[in-house]
């Protein structure tokens, strides 16, 4: 599963930051202990100067045996064992208080007394208990964590947020932009200069997709127009010879298959030819038209073809369905509608056609599978049902209404029946 920049980057930084502090963690406490003792030992340093200065004219501190509220001990020693030395060391003493034993800190060293005898010197004093010392250092590092990681995620969505708004201004025109539109793009300054690159290559690219589209559609549409004039002249020559008596029967079927090829190649250089027009924006013009008019119009120009397949068709009319829409575009839309119900509906068959204020709802029998919704407008998409199509006919209908934004084309399969739904796309 992908994430997004900012949430990949979070993740490595905040386990960047968890070694980074432990790391840090670990030689800010030794270096706190080490601190720690070395304060405590200059105490002791300092006490140890008063008690053996005390010693010399108070002969009551030689007689101090045991730690007591005094904190510190004197014993007679061996000079052979006595070093004037000072020598640190941890020691852990039962406190009655806490009822536990609790770390000190002890220096020892040795001094000749007013007598001249060796005296050894204990000094103690509390330190603060290193397990508790960690585990507080511990619980302040976790906080330390849990507090930059917070304040990462707010800086993440805040500053980065701010940061990454361009580039997320980009995939959002480059998500609205329809190819072959014209439609002009969208200023997108930014003062980050790998942006400002991404744009200017985006910008290239686009500007070279739709010269070569524009390029491509004008090749079309002088092809088209420049076929038109020769399938006109060669179907109609071949009209005459077919009206020759002295052909026969095999030759009169060969040059049938060969007229009925150019009226299919004809019907598709008028369909390209249309495309061409519509994409062209040549029907700039809009009007309020009553497409059920205009439904009345076209099943009056298929009616022969209908009783020909010997199709019954059913008009309901619940209201009246207007659309703003230049008048030869309307009747071009329900057209191919209805041709395409007729055509694919077989003999025998039922075309319904149900008008609304809302909607016109176009449907056919079929014994075909349901079609694929996403393919089915696409240009030159041809079902199983007829090898013979263009598969032009609904790339039409589809394309009149995309260049028309109050309106919106959707096919659906029911009971056996194929139906496209033409509505309001706000209602």
């Amino acid at each position: 599963m992908s994430v997004s920049l900012k949430n990949y980057t979070l993740k490595y930084l905040a386990t960047a930051l968890l070694l980074l502090i432990a790391g840090w963690a670990a030689l800010f406490y030794a270096v706190i202990l080490e601190e720690l003792y070395d304060n405590t030992d200059d105490g002791l340093k300092n006490l140890k100067i008063q008690i053996i200065r005390k010693a010399y004219v108070d002969d009551e501190i030689l007689k101090v045996r045991e730690f007591d509220f005094k904190q510190f001990r004197i014993f007679r020693t061996d000079p052979a064992r006595c070093s004037h030395k000072n020598t640190f060391r941890n020691e852990l003493f039962y406190m009655e208080y806490d009822e536990e034993m609790e770390p000190y800190r002890v220096l020892e060293t040795c001094f000749i007394g007013p007598d001249g005898q060796h005296l050894r010197l204990e000094i103690r004093t509390s330190t603060m208990e290193e397990d508790d010392f960690r585990e507080n250092l511990m619980w302040a590092l976790i906080a330390l964590y849990v507090l930059l990681v917070i304040t990462i995620v707010i800086i993440n969505q805040i500053v980065l947020r701010k940061v990454w708004k361009p580039f997320y201004k980009t995939l959002n025109n480059l998500e609205k932009y329809e190819f072959g539109k014209g439609s002009k793009k969208k200023i997108r300054p930014t003062k980050i200069h790998e942006f400002q690159v991404l744009n200017q290559k985006i910008d290239a690219m686009i500007d070279r997709n739709e010269e070569a589209f524009r390029q491509q559609k004008q090749f079309i549409e002088n092809a088209s127009h420049e076929l038109q004039t020769p399938l006109a002249i060669a179907i109609n020559k071949l009209d005459l010879v077919i009206e020759n008596n002295e052909l026969t029967e095999d030759v009169a079927r060969e040059i049938s298959g060969a007229k009925l090829g150019l009226l299919r190649l004809s019907r598709l250089n008028k369909s390209l030819l249309m495309l061409s027009r519509i994409d062209n924006n040549q029907f700039p013009d809009r009007e309020s038209v009553d497409l059920n008019s205009v439904i009345r119009t076209v099943i009056d120009e298929f009616s022969d073809m209908a009783d020909y397949k010997e199709l019954e068709i059913d008009i309901e009319q619940s209201g009246v369905f207007t659309a703003s829409i230049h008048p030869d575009l309307a009747f071009v839309l329900v057209s191919n509608l209805i041709s395409n119900a007729i055509k694919y509906c077989p003999a025998g068959g039922q075309i319904s056609i149900k008008t609304s204020d809302a909607e016109i709802v176009v449907g056919n029998t079929s014994h075909a599978k349901p079609l694929d919704p996403n393919l089915i407008f696409n240009r030159f998409y041809k079902s199983d049902q007829d090898s013979s199509s263009t598969g032009l006919g609904l790339a039409i209908v589809k394309t009149i209404v995309d260049q028309h934004s109050n309106l919106i084309v959707k096919y659906h399969h029911t009971d056996g029946m194929h139906f496209f739904s033409l509505k309001h796309r706000n209602s």
